[in-house]
């Protein structure tokens, strides 16, 4: 394989510490207590690597992410804007975001976001009922009152914050209070993630024949009132599939960005880095050995697609994208599922159907495009 029958570069996420200063029960980070720290030379050789690779052939998304971003100091990622601006001298290429859970946001902070215009996405899970019972502090605390008073402050100064709420078991029976919670909160751009079985996180509360017709009903209900406020909440688990069943279907061959490789590149706090799904960075299996494909400083992109490593990666990954082409109606809107989930729930990534896909991908198109349905039918 060349380097030009690789990426696009989509998505580059770097993780300036593997450290969490909360401690959420359904985690997946396997080295989140670790308070390693990028080192500014490693920061470096990260984005030579990335502009030297090939792979910058589009405007593409910085995610700072894979611990608690803002555990370093805001400097950091002034030092970052500034690398940054040799490379992307226009500001153009690349998009800046933080995942975070905004417990850490002050006014600096605040600051910092609007000087370099990055986008900020903050983890929050709902009402205290619901988000104090799985992000709590290591002493076992709630954390929903430092989460709000860091949305508050970001919305005070006028920073735009899409959230991303995991939901469990639990919040399934909740729709009608979340979506309270995010009006009450001036949150009008929403994401769901579900509970998954991921790294560390060996079980998920969403488990079981009947949580799939569960989650159907709860998705079914929050878009019924989120669609029709006035404006209209913005629901990620909405616009996508919609926009799925109204584009371009994926054909044979193809691949979306968490299978093909190098649309993703993941560099840890040691300048080890990875493609396709993010959170195999930092782990690794008996057949593969670690996921981590080289390091910045000492590997080129031609030298680890020349590995064995990663062929043998790319292959099982392949193949599994193939079995899901073959054997799944839903696979021209989908494209196979991310292959870190294959490999948590099942093994290995030559395989098909996953707890994440039966919710996250097959139940959000159907109700998705029910809801598509019925509003061209009353328009």
């Amino acid at each position: 394989m060349q380097t030009g029958d690789v990426g696009p570069l989509e998505l580059l996420v770097i993780q300036p510490t593997p450290f969490c200063n909360i401690h959420c029960s359904y985690c997946y980070l396997p080295n989140r207590q670790s308070t390693r720290r990028m080192a500014r030379d490693t920061l470096e050789r990260a984005f030579e690597w990335v502009f030297s690779s090939g792979l910058v052939r589009r405007p593409f998304t910085l995610l700072w992410h894979a611990g608690e971003p803002m555990v370093v100091p805001p400097s950091f990622y002034d030092d970052a804007a500034a690398i940054l601006a040799r490379y992307d001298s226009t500001g153009d290429l690349v998009t800046q975001s933080f995942q975070t859970n905004a417990t850490l946001i002050t006014p600096e902070w605040c600051e910092l976001i609007r000087r370099h215009r990055i986008r900020v996405g903050v983890s929050v899970d709902g009402p205290a009922f619901l988000h104090d019972a799985r992000r709590r502090t290591r002493s076992g605390q709630g954390t929903l009152a430092r989460v709000l008073k860091g949305i508050r402050l970001l919305r005070d100064a006028e920073i735009h914050v899409h959230v991303i709420t995991v939901l469990t078991a639990d919040s399934l029976s909740y729709p009608d209070e979340l979506l309270d919670f995010y009006l009450e909160n001036g949150l009008d751009d929403i994401a769901f993630n579900v509970e998954e079985i991921e790294g560390p996180n060996k079980t998920s509360s969403l488990q079981g024949i009947e949580m799939q017709e569960r989650f159907r009903r709860f998705l079914d209900r929050f878009l019924d009132l989120a669609l029709h406020m006035d404006p209209p909440l913005r629901v990620r688990e909405f616009e996508c599939p919609a926009a799925s069943a109204l584009g371009k279907r994926i054909g044979a061959g193809e691949r979306v960005q968490e299978s093909k490789p190098f649309a993703i590149v993941n560099v840890g706090c040691d300048g080890e880095l990875s493609t396709y799904s993010p959170e195999l960075l930092g782990l690794s299996s008996p057949r593969h050995g670690g996921f981590a494909l080289g390091n910045v400083a000492t590997d080129s992109l031609p030298s680890v697609l020349a590995s064995p490593r990663f062929q043998a990666l790319d292959d099982e990954i392949a193949r599994g994208v193939e079995m899901c082409r073959q054997q799944c109606r839903y696979f021209a809107f989908c494209g196979g599922g991310p292959p870190g989930n294959k490999f948590f729930e099942n093994g290995t990534f030559a395989s098909t159907e996953t707890l994440f896909c039966r919710l996250h991908k097959q139940a959000c198109f159907d109700v998705a495009l029910d809801h598509l349905e019925r509003s061209t039918v009353q328009a």
